[in-house]
C-alpha cells in the first residue's frame, strides 16, 4: 500500500505575549502528556540547543505505542517542527509557530501532515480524517492553553 498524507490546521489563542507562549511551549517535560489529559511518559534527549530527540510512550485504549521525534526549534520565528521517526505515523510532521496578537496576546498557528501507512481512502473519508485531527489536536492545546495560564500566573505573583 502506499503512504498517503492527511493535511490539516488549527490556531490556539494565548493570553501571553508570544515570546513567552512560545518558551513556554519549547519546554519540554516528562509530564507533557498529563497536562494534555491523556496517560504517558516523556523521555527529552537534548542533540543541541536547537533539537531535541523526544521518546513518548503513550496509553490508548487498544495498549501503549511509542513514537520517537526530532524537534527542531526555530527561536527566531518563533516555530518548530516534530517530525516523527518512529511510530504508526512515522515521516509525519508538523509545523508550530507562535504569532504575535498584541502585546500581551499571541497564537499557536499549526499544520499538521500526518502520514498514514494503509489503503488510501476516499476523498470524503480524507476530509472527514483532517477534521478529526484537528479536532484532537486542537483539543490537546486547549488543555495546554490552561496549563500554561497556570503555570505563567503562578510565576507573576
Amino acid at each position: 500500500m502506499n503512504p498517503y498524507t492527511v493535511h490539516y490546521a488549527f490556531s490556539q489563542a494565548f493570553n501571553f505575549p508570544a515570546k513567552t507562549a512560545y518558551d513556554w511551549c519549547v519546554d519540554y517535560k516528562p509530564d507533557d502528556w498529563a497536562r494534555m489529559g491523556l496517560k504517558g511518559t516523556r523521555k527529552v534527549k537534548r542533540i543541541n540547543e536547537d533539537t531535541l530527540i523526544l521518546t513518548d510512550t503513550v496509553m490508548g485504549e487498544s495498549g501503549s505505542v511509542t513514537k520517537q521525534r526530532l524537534v527542531r526549534l526555530n527561536p527566531d520565528r518563533l516555530a518548530w517542527t516534530n517530525t516523527h521517526l518512529t511510530g504508526p505515523n512515522r515521516h509525519s510532521q508538523f509545523w508550530y509557530q507562535i504569532v504575535v496578537e498584541g502585546r500581551a496576546k499571541s497564537r499557536l498557528d499549526f499544520i499538521g501532515l500526518q502520514v498514514n501507512y494503509e489503503k488510501r481512502p476516499s476523498p470524503a473519508r480524507l476530509a472527514e480524517m483532517a477534521e478529526e485531527l484537528a479536532t484532537e489536536d486542537s483539543g490537546h492545546w486547549q488543555l495546554l492553553a490552561k496549563e500554561m495560564r497556570k503555570d505563567l500566573s503562578r510565576q507573576r505573583r
